[in-house]
C-alpha cells in the first residue's frame, strides 16, 4: 500500500479532525435529511427542478445574493459554463476573462473551450487578484469577465473591497458583463463584513456552492437578473443537469444556509486565530492574515518525511490534526492548505499548532 493509500486508511480510522467535520456514512447523512425536511416543513418533491425545495432554495439565496433570481445547478461547472454561455452569447463575443489559475482553465479538463468554444484570455497570472487596470488593458470586444472570490489556487486570496468596486466599475463602463466565481463566497463576506448582496450587487451574476462550508451533498445555484435565469434554465437542459429529482440538494443547501452561513464569521477567526499560532518558527501563512477560513501553509521539508510523520501521528493519536503535504514550487518546502470547518471550533487553535510543530517540524 503506498503512502498515499496509508494516509487515507489513518485519516478513516481517526476519531477526531482538527479542521474539517468528521465523516458521516450515507445512513447517517440520509438520516440527517429526513430530519432537516420535518424541521423545515418540507413535504413535497420539486420536479424536474421546478417547484417544492428547489423553487424556495433558489428563492432565499436570490435575496441573499439581491438578485431577481437564481437556478440550481447539480455542480458548480455546469452553472457558470451556462452563465458565461450566456453572456457570450448576449454579447457576440466567445472572449472570456479571468485568471489563469481560474478553476475553468486549471480543474475542468479544457471542457469550457471544448464544449461552448470560449477563447480564454488571461485577465491576471499567478497569484495576484484582478484590478480594474487588468481589465481596461485587454483588447476591447470582451464576451464576458470572471473573478474569483476567493481565488483559491492562490491561497483564497481577495482583492480589497475598493479593487473590486473599481473592477465592477470599469466592467460597467466597458460594457462587459461581470461574473462571480463565488464557490467560496459564503466564507468571503467577513473579509469584507459587508451583506452578501452589497458585495454580489458588484457583479452581472454568481457562482455559489452548497457542499463546501455550507456541507451539502452537491449543487450550486447562479443567480443574476430574472431573464438571465430563464437562459440558464434552459441551459440546464440543454447540458443534462435537469434532474428529475434535484430535491435531496436543495434540502442539504437549505441546511447548510440555516445551520452554516451563521457561522463563517467563526471559521474565520479561528483560521487567522492558528494562522497567528503558526506564523514564524518554520511556518510561513499564506496569506497573512488568512482573508477567509481557507489558507496555505508552507514550511521547510519534503512531502514524503512530513506525510510519514503525520501517518504516524494519526495512528498513535487517532486526531487528523492537518490534511497531507506535498512539496511546494520552491525546493526544500512543503505546502499544505488548511480549510476551518465546525470541528475546528473545539478545538484550541494553540494545541493544534503544537500537533503540526511535532508532525512538520520534527
Amino acid at each position: 500500500m503506498g503512502l498515499d493509500e496509508r494516509l487515507r486508511a489513518a485519516s478513516d480510522a481517526c476519531t477526531a479532525r482538527a479542521l474539517r467535520n468528521p465523516r458521516t456514512s450515507p445512513a447517517q447523512a440520509f438520516a440527517d435529511l429526513a430530519r432537516a425536511c420535518d424541521e423545515l416543513g418540507i413535504d413535497s418533491w420539486d420536479m424536474y427542478g421546478g417547484g417544492g425545495p428547489v423553487e424556495r432554495l433558489e428563492s432565499e439565496v436570490a435575496e441573499l445574493l439581491g438578485k431577481s433570481a437564481a437556478v440550481l445547478f447539480p455542480s458548480g461547472v455546469m452553472g457558470q459554463q451556462a452563465a458565461l454561455r450566456t453572456w457570450c452569447d448576449r454579447t457576440g463575443s466567445v472572449r472570456v476573462a479571468l485568471p489563469d489559475r481560474s478553476h475553468l482553465l486549471v480543474h475542468e479538463d479544457d471542457g469550457p473551450r471544448l464544449l461552448h468554444g470560449f477563447r480564454f484570455e488571461h485577465l491576471t497570472v499567478g497569484r495576484r487578484t484582478a484590478t480594474a487596470a487588468d481589465l481596461r488593458g485587454l483588447p476591447a470586444g470582451l464576451g464576458a469577465a470572471l473573478v474569483e472570490l476567493p481565488l483559491r489556487d492562490a491561497g483564497c486570496r481577495l482583492p480589497t473591497w475598493d479593487e473590486l468596486v473599481e473592477l465592477s466599475g470599469a466592467a460597467r463602463e466597458l460594457g462587459v458583463p461581470l461574473h462571480v466565481d463565488g464557490a467560496r463566497l459564503w466564507e468571503s463576506q467577513p473579509f469584507y463584513d459587508r451583506p452578501l448582496a452589497e458585495i454580489a450587487d458588484l457583479a452581472d451574476s454568481v457562482y455559489v456552492s452548497f457542499y463546501k462550508a455550507l456541507g451539502g451533498q452537491a449543487g450550486a445555484v447562479v443567480a443574476g437578473p430574472a431573464d438571465l435565469a430563464d437562459e440558464l434554465r434552459l441551459w440546464r437542459r440543454r447540458m443534462g443537469g435537469t434532474l428529475f429529482r434535484l430535491t435531496p440538494y436543495a434540502v442539504g443547501a437549505l441546511v447548510g444556509l440555516r445551520d452554516q452561513l451563521p457561522r463563517m464569521g467563526e471559521y474565520v477567526a479561528w483560521a487567522r486565530d492558528l494562522a497567528s499560532a503558526l506564523a514564524g518558527d518554520g511556518f510561513t501563512v499564506d496569506p497573512d492574515p488568512p482573508h477567509a477560513n481557507t489558507f496555505l501553509v508552507h514550511a521547510p521539508g519534503s512531502a514524503d518525511a512530513v506525510n510519514e510523520r503525520l501517518l504516524g501521528f494519526m495512528e498513535r493519536e487517532l486526531v487528523e490534526p492537518c490534511g497531507p503535504w506535498w512539496d511546494a514550487v520552491v525546493p526544500g518546502f512543503v505546502t499544505t492548505e488548511v480549510a476551518v470547518q465546525a470541528a475546528a471550533l473545539e478545538l484550541d487553535p494553540a494545541v493544534v499548532a503544537g500537533w503540526w510543530h511535532e508532525v512538520v517540524l520534527a
